[in-house]
This record gives C-alpha cells, structure tokens and sequence, in this order.
C-alpha cells in the first residue's frame, strides 16, 4: 500500500467517476442503541446527500500513510471459518444487499468500538474496474481486474450548540432549535487494501483521524488484526524514551535533545528517486550513531538504545516519523545563537589583542623599553595622508592634527563625518 494507490481510489470520489453501488448506515446512541438503521442505491441520492456521503467517504482516504492509514495484516486465524476477514469476505460478496449481514456488521462495531457519544456507522460498496496503465502510467482501454470493496466511516453525531436564531414562523429573534449534526469520520476502514493497484484480501486500510489516540481496541477486536502504531505514536514513545534517560530539567539535557532531533532531521532525505519507495528504517546503529553526535554519554546511549529496539522490536521507524519539525526549529534557533555567541567571543578577543599591542618608550638611557599599553585613538588613513599627521597643541591639549583637502571625506566609526 502507498501514496499513489490511495491517490487512484480518492480520485474516483466524484459525482463523474464514481462507481458506489450501495450505502448503508446505523446511527447509534450514546447507550449504544441502534436508534435507526437505512440503505440506500448510492447512486439514487439526490444531490446535496450525494455529495455530503461522498465528502465523508473521501476523508476516509486522507491523511498521511504510516500516520492516518495504516496498512493492517489479518493474522492466519482470522482468515480461517468464522474469523474476521472471512466475515468481512461474505459481507463485500453481498453487496450490502444482505440485511442480516449488515447488522451483523452494525452489532460489531458497537461491541468493539469504544466511543462517549452518538454516532453513525457507514458502510459503501464499490467495484473499481482497475485500467491496465503502460510504463509511462498513461491507460490503456482494457481492463486488469476488478477490485471490489467496502469501505467503512465511524462519524460522531454531536448536539449544535446553544444560541439565537431568527425564528420564521414567529417572525422574531430566538432560541435556535439544536439539532444532531454529522461530523467528518473519526475513525474507518477499507477491505480489502489496495496494494500495487490490486485487491489484497489478507489485509485493509485502516483510517485515524486522531493520530495520537487510534481506536486500538477496533483495530484488534473489532477487525481482528494486530495493532500498529501511527507515526506520531512513534515519535512520542521516542521522545519519552530519551527524556527518561538523560532527563529534561537541565539546560545540558534540553540542548542534547534539541540536537538529536537535529541531527535526525538530517538523516531525512531531501529527495526520493521513488515517492513510493517506503524510506530505511532506522536500526540500533543508526540511533547509536545520532546519540554519539548528539554529545548523548556513553551508558544513557546504550540504555537508549536497548529501550528503542524492545520498544520497536516489530517495526523500526524511520527518521521522518521521529522529528518534531518545531524542535527542529528551535535547535536550529539555538545553534544560531551559539553561533553567534561565538562570533562575539572571537571578535572580543581580537579587539583584546589589538588594544593590547605591545609598543616602545624612550628610557632614561635613550634605550627603547618595551611596554604595553591600551590605545584610545586607532587611526587608518591612505598612505599619502601618514606623512601629514602631526601633532600641535590646541587650547592647552595635545591634539592630533590631519590636514585635509576640499574634496576629502573623513568617516568616524564607520559614520561618515562632514569637515
């Protein structure tokens, strides 16, 4: 499964190309009642249904993959009579035509999806005849098979909220009726995945919307395969696993952290020859290297390490699922202020040095002592000016004095000065 898999289906989601034959639906109470159950030829809804169903079915194909979509596997049992991916067999192979069928559907979601509130269970048949594409991915007018599918969107049912309204048939401002209103999908699924623009029955697509709570519990007793974890999962048990090491209190280990995201920013790649190309993942070798660069001491990096692989033991993450793009900018602000920091120190030091070059003074011998002294006036002039300084006494105070033409400027540091 990959991006342009998911790109050729979500493409079909409009009033031209779309091919749903059926949609069904339950709508269900907080209490976990059917309060009302309906199917419907998709293509028999008017208009303003039509389009809002198909908005709902699309969002189910949105999103990020390896965060939103997540491609599950159907574990050998559940494939065998009475297991999940068998019941979800005989369901597509009835079309939703099967009252008994569907409710059955209805009641397995209602015991496996835990949810506080109402909401509504739609179910969408649909039978994609799959185009043979050429090398250059242009179609050919013939057909490589056809990928028959369910696809399923859980949907909160919320109370609008409170307020004024004009009320019509009273003609005058008033309490506004509240009504139940059908949000975009939380949580759903496609059956079977669509891999390599093809039907793959031992495993589905399956859809979060909150990558940081997915309903695991769905994903499992629901559907009967094993849980993954999104990205963003992925990328807070990492966090949380290298701030139970080195801590987060201290500036040295808020900047070693800062630095690792940094430096796995910069294992990502800019560019992918093949966008469908799932990236490297990252090995123990891998993190022990970012850890080491990252300035990560040697026993905290070892405990890292082993805390990583049990943690992704099933399967490694790669770089682009562990940053945090907002830590990235922040080490990268901070880098810019150590930077900086540098800059000044150096030209601190240098102007240090300048002041304190070493000059000469006349003995009582006539010998010249050397001596260090700190200078007040630091002059630069063109060669053709050195031999006309002189100094003269002015009002009583020793001056220095630097004859200058009509046609000369002068700039006094570095501000330019009118004589």
């Amino acid at each position: 499964m990959n991006k342009t898999d998911i790109s050729e289906l979500k493409r079909r989601m409009k009033k031209e190309a779309c091919t749903f034959t059926r949609l069904c639906g339950c709508y269900v109470d907080a209490d976990r009642n059917k309060v009302t159950t309906f199917g419907e030829t998709f293509l028999n809804l008017e208009d303003e249904e039509f389009f809002k169903y198909l908005e709902i079915a699309r969002k189910v194909l949105s999103g990020t993959v390896g965060n939103n979509i997540l491609e599950l596997e159907f574990p050998a049992g559940q494939e065998a009579p009475g297991g999940r991916q068998q019941f979800l067999m005989g369901l597509r192979e009835s079309a939703l035509k099967s009252d008994e069928l569907t409710d059955a559907f209805f009641d397995l979601v209602i015991d496996n999806y835990s949810y506080v509130g109402n909401y509504l269970i739609l179910v969408f048949h649909d039978a994609y005849d799959v185009m043979t594409r050429t090398s250059d991915h242009n179609k050919l007018d013939e057909s490589e098979e056809v990928y028959e599918y369910l696809l399923c969107a859980i949907c909160p049912v919320t109370l609008t909220k409170p307020g004024l309204g004009y009320r019509e048939d009273e003609n005058r401002i008033g309490p506004r009726i509240r009504d139940w209103v059908v949000g975009v999908p939380d949580t759903g699924f496609v059956f079977p995945a669509f891999s390599d623009r093809s039907a793959d029955i031992h495993a589905l697509m399956f859809y979060t919307r909150d990558t940081k709570l997915p309903h695991t519990e769905f994903m499992e007793s629901g559907l009967g395969c094993a849980s993954k974890l999104t990205a963003t999962e992925k990328k807070l048990t990492f966090q949380s696993i290298v701030k139970e090491v080195i801590g987060e209190e201290e500036e040295e280990s808020e900047a070693m952290f800062l630095s690792i995201q940094g430096n796995l920013n910069d294992m990502i790649p800019v560019t992918a020859e093949d966008e469908d190309e799932p990236p490297a993942p990252l090995t123990a070798a891998d993190i022990a290297d970012v850890l080491s660069d990252s300035g990560v001491p040697g026993e905290q990096a070892a405990i890292i390490e082993k805390t990583y692989t049990d943690a992704f033991a099933d399967e490694l993450p790669d770089a682009e699922q562990l940053v945090d793009q907002k830590l990235v900018e922040a080490n990268g602000r901070r880098m810019e202020k150590l930077d900086l920091i540098r800059q000044v120190t150096n030209l601190k030091q240098q102007l240090d040095e300048t002041r304190a070059l070493p000059v000469t003074a006349d003995g009582e011998d006539g010998e010249d002592v050397p001596a260090v002294k700190t200078y007040d006036v630091i002059l630069r002039v063109k060669p053709e000016k050195v031999g006309q300084i002189h100094s003269q006494v002015i009002d009583g105070k020793r001056c220095l004095v630097i004859p200058m033409d009509e046609d000369e400027h002068a700039a006094v540091n570095g501000v330019n000065t009118t004589v």
